[in-house]
């Protein structure tokens, strides 16, 4: 019998429940939804968690999808899933968690006596780590992004090559390979043995279902490859960038950008424009390094300083 909060599942069961993770101001219980897929055969354990933060739901789209598609009879290993992290932050369509104003993908490993979020992340790194694989589902916020995956522990950590490969896996088509923040899962994770993906599933508000269609082959190819289902995959060669130019705006006004999501550009090339509210320009700015165009703002009105996108640098193909 495996067991995740209040769902349990014995071989060839699935079962769904809820991992407390304490109270809100009323007193009463807050749980997370999670999930239990209890393989007919013995296997690999995968944990997979969505919406940490709160905003970024595409990963709760992904998991709307792919759960029902698991039948626990055909499948080897568990799956433990928690389809909803930040709680409080979901419930009110925001990014940081309200009750404590914390990210909560800078909280982990957590802490069980500690803030709201560090409860919260202590609960489902338990969770994570009782796992041979993690995936952290999730988007560029409300910006407007690739699909990608990140691969967070850093080019010099011992599970380096093994996150790579699971990012590789998943196949989304484009890899940010950089050592993230602090307080990642993507970070944590690996620094417990695990091998950890971030996949930042585009980004929109609300849902974007072609990203969301992205995440689904993509935890499917992860099932595949590593066992859980019958079959396997032939990842496809990835476009890499180690980093990150980003932009702000020299001035205030409106953006019009000169290139497209996931173009590749050289340095010099022009970005973006700003103009006036009558349209006349007022400042262009160019590409620093060569790269490829991986995120922006969504909407068009800059104050002067204000992000207006980002370049994926120093990329290759592996």
């Amino acid at each position: 019998m495996t067991t995740l909060g209040t769902a349990s599942a014995g071989p060839g069961e699935m079962d769904t429940g809820r991992l407390e993770v304490g109270e809100a101001r009323d007193g009463s219980t807050v749980g997370l939804p999670c999930a239990v897929i209890n393989g007919a055969s013995d296997g690999k354990t995968l944990y997979m968690q969505a919406a940490s933060d709160g905003d970024e739901l595409n990963g709760v789209g992904v998991i709307n999808r792919v759960v029902p598609q698991l039948d626990p009879a055909e499948l080897s290993g568990t799956i433990l899933v928690v389809g909803i992290v930040n709680y409080h932050a979901f419930q009110v369509a925001e990014h940081r968690n309200p009750i404590d104003d914390t990210k909560m993908n800078r909280a982990y490993p957590g802490d069980e006596n500690g803030t709201s979020s560090e409860r919260i992340a202590a609960a489902t790194f338990d969770a994570a780590t009782r796992a041979d694989l993690i995936l952290d589902l999730h988007q560029g916020s409300t910006s407007q992004m690739i699909d990608e995956v990140r691969v967070r522990c850093g080019r010099r950590h011992r599970l380096h090559d093994e996150c790579l490969q699971l990012a590789k896996t998943f196949g989304c088509g484009y890899v940010l390979d950089q050592k993230g923040p602090e307080g990642q899962l993507a970070r944590a994770g690996p620094d417990e043995g695990i091998p950890t993906i971030d996949p930042e599933l585009g980004g929109c508000v609300g849902w974007d279902e072609t990203s969301i269609q992205a995440g689904v082959e993509g935890v499917f190819n992860v099932l595949h490859d590593y066992g859980f289902l019958e079959g396997s995959v032939s990842p496809e060669p990835q476009t890499r960038a180690k980093g990150f130019d980003q932009f702000g705006s020299p001035t205030g006004g409106l953006v019009r950008f000169q290139v497209d999501l996931g173009e590749r550009v050289s340095a010099g090339d022009l970005l973006f424009e700003v103009t006036d509210v009558f349209g006349e320009l007022k400042a262009r700015v160019t590409a620093n390094n060569d790269g490829i165009f991986w995120r922006t703002r969504r909407l068009p009105q800059v104050a002067t300083g204000e992000y207006v996108c980002s370049v994926g640098t120093n990329v290759d193909a592996y």
